[in-house]
């Protein structure tokens, strides 16, 4: 080969990896070109810092394990989203709306907020809170500022929003904050568990359709995991030999059902564009539980911080002393899991093999598409 030749390869390759390094610059090598994400308190970031509420982690020891400290994260460290941004590829993690501003909404934004849920009551026993109504009505906020990025063309908006991951998890606070609150709410005695389901399907169905027509295309939703199961409900067990309150996770199985076939509704093909991703978060949390000892965890039925039976009584409280093998625990306090337990639960969902924890594709396989 002549020594021109090998010049002008080497120009070449040169000139690739100076274009590829500054397609990285600019996002990080992302695997998609924004996050955005919604919620409750299990990824929550900082939504509720400001807010008058009860649900709000922006103290300590909540962060103990995190970079930044108490962040108005629900758990000693990261949670699932910031490990699936990390996964993704991000070189930051996702702001929450509540501080993102300018070009930094073009990487993402996290609309999540503790005690929210699909009905808009849901969670107002602790206090202010954003629905998912009204974490759809601040995305189509965000929708209407990102246009300017795009010198208003809204095919280029489109085309970028498409190349976007949305990520929804809701539900929880529907049965924690809500039905099974009874002496607060009256769902439970309007509603059969199969009719709530249903009802909550028919919400939440109109909620990820606003977010399609808003321009979410690749989106993730998660179900609902073995809420019966964490330390809170186990501290409330009238010592039936029951592990867990199987009375909930029944209910929960309604609507983690009904919600799968939302899944497929969405790529039948009547919403072009769109690739929806259902994760089996009940399967996982199961898995997570059952294997325990595999996975690296010794307890598996109370908090790492909180009060009273399994630590699950009263949840985390100001300044509290946390266990010391907070990476042994599979719940960091009455509701939500450690790092942990998040970056596996996380990992199982970008990159599972089957469709047990993701269906019909997992997160880096819908990333590629």
């Amino acid at each position: 080969m002549s020594i021109f030749r090998h010049i002008f390869l080497w120009t070449i390759l040169i000139f690739l990896h100076l274009a590829n390094a500054k397609a990285c610059n600019n996002n990080g090598c992302s695997q998609v070109r924004g996050f955005f994400i919604f919620g409750d308190s299990l990824v929550d970031n900082g939504n509720n810092n400001d807010m008058l509420t009860l649900a709000r982690a922006d103290y300590s020891p909540y962060g103990i394990d995190f970079s930044d400290g108490a962040t108005g994260r629900f758990t000693n460290g990261r949670t699932f989203v910031d490990v699936l941004a990390q996964l993704l590829g991000f070189p930051d993690y996702i702001p929450p709306y509540a501080e993102a501003r300018g070009r930094a909404l073009l990487q993402g934004a996290n609309y999540a907020s503790g005690a929210s849920g699909i009905r808009d009551e849901t969670g107002n026993n602790l206090g202010d809170h954003s629905s998912m109504n009204q974490q759809v009505s601040s995305f189509a906020k965000t929708v209407r500022q990102l246009r300017r990025y795009f010198n208003e063309d809204n095919g280029s908006l489109c085309n970028y929003l498409s190349k976007c991951i949305f990520y929804s998890g809701l539900g929880s606070n529907d049965y924690l904050n809500n039905y099974f609150m009874r002496d607060y709410y009256s769902t439970g005695d309007q509603y059969t568990p199969a009719a709530y389901a249903a009802s909550l399907i028919h919400d939440y169905t109109k909620q990820l359709t606003d977010l399609y027509n808003l321009g979410a295309r690749k989106v993730v939703v998660a179900g609902v995991g073995q809420i019966g199961c964490i330390p809170y409900q186990l501290a409330r067990l009238d010592g039936n030999n029951s592990r867990c309150n199987e009375e909930i996770n029944s209910a929960i199985s309604l609507f983690n059902a009904g919600l799968r076939r939302v899944v497929d509704r969405f790529n039948g093909g009547r919403f072009p564009g769109a690739r929806f991703v259902y994760l089996d978060s009940f399967q996982s949390s199961q898995d997570l539980i059952e294997n325990a000892r595999t996975y690296g965890f010794e307890v598996i039925d109370e908090g790492c911080c909180g009060v009273g039976k399994n630590n699950g009584q009263i949840t985390c409280l100001p300044l509290q002393m946390p266990c010391d093998k907070r990476g042994k625990y599979v719940f960091w306090d009455a509701f939500h899991p450690t790092e942990a337990a998040n970056v596996i639960l996380a990992r199982k969902a970008y990159g599972s093999k089957t469709r047990s924890h993701a269906y019909p594709m997992n997160i880096q396989q819908l990333a590629s598409l």
